[in-house]
């Protein structure tokens, strides 16, 4: 599988990454060959975060692929702190909870870096330079090799980057949420890579949408507004399904470094992985798309 670089860092990350929040307990052994199918078709990219199932995600993550630790690039986030009944969670972006919360997810993941450490959130409210800080300490005491943030907010976006070295922005991006696509030119230009999550949009943009809920919503999107267009793309894609063309047209932006996927079997992560065995996705087809699945812009959180 391609790789593709990380901002301006020496990670070269698989264009599919993996998803671990797709993981759960109640998969029993499909978690481990779910990961263990990942590795063998060649992705490098596994992205989790300390709020996933009150920590049992990096632990299982940390485990499974301990063995092959230094083949991979091993990603986690922080700043949400669980109340001790663990039924809900603050932000809490502080230096002393981000640098205490990463001690605790380097015990779960069972290593002593993480290659991309990652802000889970934020606003133009928080103590950003004390974030920064916090981040940028990591770094310097060699724990972190690099940092980011995962962040659909405008301004929240547009600060870090004039003031950190953020290398990626984490950002839901989809064929039905094209509102990141405002910000590309701008992070091109700073060199900063985009981790597309959601890239197809929760089985929407799949072949499942025609067994979920017709009424149900994804974002502004009515379900079977969705499903009439996915059918209506069979008139142009020929021979890729939705699936594939929706992972092609999110990595057809240059400044996508990978589109990080979760599966929660082993068949859906094949079926994603089938997207690079397809034939590459045309300008046609991408103008097809783009009609069909109109951009819309965020209306908040931009000054």
């Amino acid at each position: 599988m391609n790789k593709r670089q990380l901002g301006s860092s020496d990670l070269y990350v698989s264009e599919l990454g993996f998803g671990c929040m797709s993981l759960a307990p109640e998969l029993g052994s499909e978690n481990e060959k779910i990961l263990k199918t990942a590795l063998e078709q060649g992705i490098n990219y596994f992205d989790t975060a300390d709020l996933y199932g009150y920590g049992w995600n990096e632990e299982f993550v940390g485990t499974t692929l301990k063995e092959v630790r230094h083949d991979i690039i091993l990603a986690t986030k922080g700043g949400n702190e669980w109340n001790q009944s663990k039924d809900e969670w603050n932000w809490n972006p502080s230096k002393k909870y981000i640098k205490s919360a990463f001690k605790d997810s380097l015990k779960r993941l069972q290593t002593d870096y993480i290659d991309l450490y990652q802000l889970h959130g934020g606003t133009t409210d928080d103590p950003m330079d004390e974030t920064i800080d916090a981040f940028e300490e990591l770094v310097a005491e060699g724990h972190v090799r690099y940092y980011g943030i995962s962040s659909i907010r405008p301004n929240t976006i547009k600060y870090y980057a004039e003031h950190s070295n953020i290398q990626s922005v984490m950002m839901q991006y989809s064929l039905l949420d094209r509102r990141p696509e405002e910000l590309f030119p701008y992070l091109k230009e700073k060199n900063i890579s985009v981790i597309a999550r959601g890239p197809v949009a929760k089985g929407w943009l799949s072949e499942k949408s025609f067994i979920k809920n017709p009424e149900a919503n994804y974002l502004n999107h009515n379900g079977s507004e969705i499903q009439q267009k996915v059918k209506k793309s069979k008139h142009f894609l020929h021979d890729k399904n939705i699936t594939h063309a929706a992972l092609q047209y999110v990595l057809s932006q240059q400044v996508v470094a990978t589109a990080t996927a979760g599966a929660s079997s082993v068949k859906q992560l094949l079926e994603n992985i089938e997207t690079f065995n397809q034939s590459p996705i045309t300008e046609e087809e991408i103008a097809h798309l783009s009609a069909l699945f109109p951009a819309e812009i965020y209306e908040t959180h931009r000054a």
